[in-house]
């Protein structure tokens, strides 16, 4: 396979602008989710902003820290205003109208296949070797979950729920595949999105899982 570089078609602007928009677009579902999460907890606003913040920029902060690039939201900060207008938005929203389970289980998913393709395609961009990459991708796509869950005080839900981290990582490694392919880089964070965002949908609607740990008694 090539190296992580050499995969990047296109010039260094455009890549930036796809990077841009994506992780944008990932900031505001994934904030979503951590409101509504919060909200089972019956948090204050307070709460809810915080655990939202922590959800949306947690993951990203983490890939960046470990990648020694500028944290992406404290470089820019139209991310942070992002995440803090989500949780407004949908704290308000909630008030207004019942908003049902598979909100949250659809928010929850969008946040992780495009916090999972910008967090690979960041890692690509910074010349992390293409397995390294795509694991950035499951880190960036799941670990703001993690961080939202644990300040909730439940079980993360990456270590139980049907496919979460896996459909991340094979999505992650489509993308690279795709672009491997030349296929050009819009196409290929949508299609691999798309196979991430729909694999959690129906490993959740039809309980789909990996084996788990059970020791022979």
């Amino acid at each position: 396979m090539n190296s992580a570089v050499d995969l990047l078609p296109g010039g260094a602007p455009e890549l930036l602008r796809n990077l841009y928009w994506i992780t944008l677009l990932a900031v505001v579902v994934s904030s979503a989710s951590g409101v509504l999460k919060a909200g089972e907890q019956r948090f204050d606003l307070f709460g809810v902003v915080i655990i939202a913040i922590a959800t949306g920029l947690g993951g990203g902060s983490l890939r960046d820290m470990l990648l020694d690039r500028p944290v992406f939201w404290i470089a820019d900060q139209v991310f942070f205003i992002a995440s803090i207008a989500s949780a407004l938005v949908i704290f308000m929203a909630a008030r207004w109208m019942r908003l049902p389970r598979r909100f949250f289980l659809v928010a929850d998913a969008a946040g992780l296949a495009t916090f999972g393709i910008a967090g690979t395609l960041a890692s690509l961009m910074v010349g992390a070797p293409w397995l390294v990459a795509s694991f950035m991708g499951v880190m960036t796509g799941t670990m703001g979950g993690v961080f939202r869950d644990v300040l909730c005080n439940v079980p993360p839900v990456v270590f139980h729920s049907p496919l979460y981290a896996t459909a991340c990582w094979a999505g992650s490694l489509l993308f690279i595949l795709l672009l491997q392919q030349q296929v050009e880089l819009t196409w290929a964070a949508v299609l691999s999105g798309a196979a991430i965002f729909l694999s959690r949908l129906i490993a959740l609607r039809y309980a789909i899982n990996l084996p788990r740990f059970r020791q022979k008694g």
